[in-house]
């Protein structure tokens, strides 16, 4: 009796083959390609153009100035010698301008203060002066027979402004006018006369007109 294991069918064993030879093709293309890739790579790489130093984009040649050498240390404390800034003559020196000095405030006139209550002025004399005047009554005899006149009186006034006392200056020619002049001159009222700045008593002589 035969026990030998059954056989693989060729067909399998084809698409074995091929698939170890496609994927050994494939390992030797990448040790390929590294190699290559690992040998260019340490030509190029680090390279320095000669040319390209000091060109511009335009290919022109840039040209830098040298660089100042450096200047000795000083011996001693090791600063280093700069040159001395020139000394300033005199009259080059630098000077202080003082502000001229701020003018003088005018001096303010002196203070006055108010003066308490009037004060009359000294040895200013007025007579008195009339405030109130009713007028006169036209007499009716006279009125109805067109008797008219003038009359002047006289008036003392007391210190309080009132008369007190009436005289005719001047008649009219009309008793009935001058009594009438009289009565109304009574009834006045006066500023009194001022002499040495206080009121006092005085005399005026007031006009009285009758138009019939």
């Amino acid at each position: 009796m035969n026990t030998a294991p059954p056989r693989a069918p060729a067909r399998l064993i084809e698409r074995r083959h091929l698939l170890w030879i496609a994927l050994a093709a494939l390992g030797i293309g990448l040790l390929l390609f590294m190699l290559i890739w690992r040998i260019d790579r340490g030509k190029n790489f680090y390279k320095a153009d000669p040319n390209a130093a000091g060109q511009t984009q335009d290919g022109q040649v840039q040209v830098f100035d040298p660089l100042p050498a450096p200047l000795p240390a000083r011996s001693g404390d090791g600063a280093s010698q700069l040159p001395e800034a020139p000394a300033e003559s005199a009259g080059q020196a630098a000077r202080i301008i003082e502000p001229p000095p701020p003018a003088a405030a005018p001096a303010s006139p002196p203070e006055t203060s108010p003066a308490t209550g009037p004060i009359a002025a000294r040895g200013v004399d007025r007579a008195p002066e009339p405030v109130s005047q009713p007028a006169p009554r036209y007499p009716a005899a006279a009125l109805r027979s067109g008797t008219g006149g003038l009359v002047r009186v006289n008036v003392d006034v007391g210190p309080d402004g009132m008369p007190t006392s009436v005289s005719i200056a001047s008649g009219s020619g009309s008793r009935d006018l001058d009594r009438a002049a009289l009565d109304a001159v009574r009834r006045w009222r006066f500023n009194p006369a001022i002499e040495d700045g206080q009121p006092s008593v005085g005399r005026v002589t007031v006009p009285i007109q009758f138009t019939p």
